[in-house]
């Protein structure tokens, strides 16, 4: 009697019934033995299948335990999904790199899609037929099951060529293998896949142990179909946890829009099937963020940021190393549609953030506004109610010191109730302007002698402190209509400012630059500058930076009343340390 090594013993013909089917199979010395061998192959694939391992460590370790088990020389699992076969083999106990190709069944498969050479080819269109069921048990080497099996690949012309060589010889095939078996792995009626088993002696697969291999090729299927389900039942949590987070971080009030990218980024590698190697980066208006360690890799899956209709950014996941093919180089289909989410969400978010801090924004002017306009109607009561007791004292007080034989303290005394006095009239003017009491007298005006005649009652102070006073007039200048004396107002207080921010010295430019719809003023100093936080209270009235009796807090104020009363606009760009840069925008019409 012909014996077989299919496992854990020798064995013969023999029937085996598990329930009420009935299986054929070669009976082993002891049935138990076999029974405990299966039993075991079982549970170790079950076992694998219950780790929740990728697909690709789980094909490569059952093809180790089924070599191992059946004492053959290879082992190849073919698993087929839509279109796609994942395929890993086994040769001798050492994993061969993961594959996975595309097959088209209307157009048949590729012979590169399993090797070079006649034999392969041929083995392809064989594998091939096996996993669509297109088999017949009535020719030989068929099962009623399904497989197949062949004693001698040297001598079977459905793997080796039919034809002879020139020199009248048959061509060798391209493999080693004498015996060879594909199994289908089926779920009901559905073929999932086939198990290909190899060896390089002859007449090794028996019609009894492909019996055997069925049976296991069935445990195989239902641990492969279990497996499926667990992965991605897994990857769909890890992908709505990955959005549960996103979708917190957008409840969070008060958090920047900086902080939630940021938090987005964090969230993302934990959602992808290799998060030790994944790393997650945005990309928005030419800021990063990153995970930490972030580096470039051989694969990376992103989807962009459109606001607006504008591409502004993108979300971007990276491998870090090298992973197995899948759906769309290493990633899977479903993770293309989560990238894709992700960057809807972001937009959604930064749009929302947007609108959010322009709708603080106008609320901030609007309060502004508001502010400005009671401090004004205030300031204009006040400056009236004090200009005439004011204008009462500084009088008798110039008349007095008109007077003879006025003691020198007395005369010392009341040159200082009139300078005080003029002082105070000074500011009441301001507060008058600011108030829009004055009343303007609007007319055609050139902006370059405006500059010329401020200029001419400062540039002495300038050269005395020491600061390098440069005008830049643009020729041709277009006159506006304005009123002189305000946009002289205007001219002066930028310019006393810029002096006294640079008191050890320094450059002040004054320059004019003509637009298609407007012109400019221009008043640049290397002066000491100011934050960001003081850039936003300077046209608040009564907040100065300066020290206590140096400034009234009404000088800049005063200059937004004057630009905003001419339509036109003020645009502030300062630096600590490295100076202020006003510019002034004044319509032609």
């Amino acid at each position: 009697m012909r014996q077989t090594w299919i496992g854990p013993g020798f064995c013969t013909s023999a029937y085996l019934k598990i329930g009420r089917q009935e299986y054929l199979i070669e009976k082993v010395k002891k049935t138990p033995e076999m029974m405990a061998g299966l039993q075991s192959l079982s549970q170790r694939i079950f076992a694998c299948a219950g780790r929740g391992s990728h697909r690709t460590d789980f094909l490569c370790e059952v093809s180790r335990m089924i070599v191992e088990f059946s004492g053959c020389d290879a082992v190849a699992l073919w698993l087929l999904e839509g279109e796609r076969i994942y395929r890993c083999e086994t040769l001798n106990s050492q994993a061969s790199p993961f594959q996975l190709d595309a097959i088209d069944f209307s157009r048949g498969p590729a012979c590169k899609t399993a090797g070079t050479g006649p034999q392969n080819a041929r083995l392809v269109k064989l594998c091939l037929k096996v996993l669509k069921g297109r088999t017949d048990p009535s020719l030989p080497g068929f099962t009623a099951g399904g497989s197949f099996r062949t004693k001698d690949a040297l001598t079977d012309p459905r793997l080796s060529p039919a034809s002879k060589s020139k020199r009248g010889r048959r061509p060798a095939p391209a493999a080693d293998y004498r015996s060879i078996a594909v199994v289908p792995l089926k779920i009901g009626k559905d073929t999932i896949g086939i198990l290909k088993l190899k060896s390089k002696r002859a007449n090794f697969f028996s019609k009894g142990s492909i019996n055997f291999y069925e049976l296991a090729a069935q445990t195989l299927a239902f641990a492969l179909s279990s497996r499926q389900t667990q992965a991605a039942l897994q990857e769909r949590v890890k992908e709505l946890t990955c959005l549960y987070g996103i979708s917190q971080l957008c409840e969070q009030e008060g958090v920047s829009l900086e902080v939630i990218l940021q938090g987005i980024v964090e969230h993302l590698p934990q959602a992808w099937q290799y998060p030790e190697a994944a790393h997650g980066r945005i990309i928005f208006e030419g800021n990063f963020y990153s995970t930490a360690g972030f580096r470039d890799g051989p694969h990376k899956l992103s989807a962009e940021i459109v606001i607006n209709g504008r591409n502004q950014g993108s979300v971007e996941v990276v491998y870090s190393e090298e992973k197995p093919e899948l759906d769309e180089g290493p990633f899977l289909k479903e993770e293309r549609d989560l990238i894709d989410t992700v960057a809807a969400q972001t937009e959604l978010i930064i749009q929302r953030k947007l609108a959010e801090e322009e709708g603080s924004r106008l609320s901030e002017q609007l309060r502004h506004a508001d502010r400005l306009a009671t401090i004004g109607q205030l300031s204009a009561g006040v400056a009236h109610e004090l200009n005439e007791p004011l204008g009462s004292i500084l009088g008798f007080a110039q008349i007095t010191r008109k007077s003879t034989g006025l003691a020198d303290q007395a005369a010392q005394d009341l040159d200082k109730i009139i300078k005080a006095s003029l002082h105070a009239r000074e500011i009441i003017k301001k507060l008058m302007l600011f108030g829009r009491q004055a009343p303007m007298q609007k007319t055609r005006v050139n902006l370059n002698k405006i500059v010329d005649e401020g200029l001419y009652l400062v540039e002495s102070r300038c050269a005395k402190e020491g600061i390098k006073l440069t005008r830049i007039l643009a020729p041709d200048l277009p006159e506006i209509t304005a009123d002189p004396s305000q946009l002289n107002q205007v001219l002066i207080n930028l310019v006393v400012n810029s002096i006294q921010a640079m008191p050890k010295g320094g450059a002040l430019t004054v320059q004019t630059v003509a637009g298609p719809e407007h012109v400019s003023l221009v008043v640049e100093d290397s002066g000491v500058g100011m934050s960001e936080e003081q850039v936003k209270k300077i046209f608040i009235p009564f907040y100065t930076t300066k020290e206590i009796g140096q400034g009234t807090g009404l000088g800049l104020p005063v200059v937004h009343g004057i630009v905003t009363s001419h339509n036109g606009s003020i645009k502030v760009d300062s630096k600590v340390g490295q100076g202020t840069r006003f510019e002034i925008r004044l319509p032609c019409t």
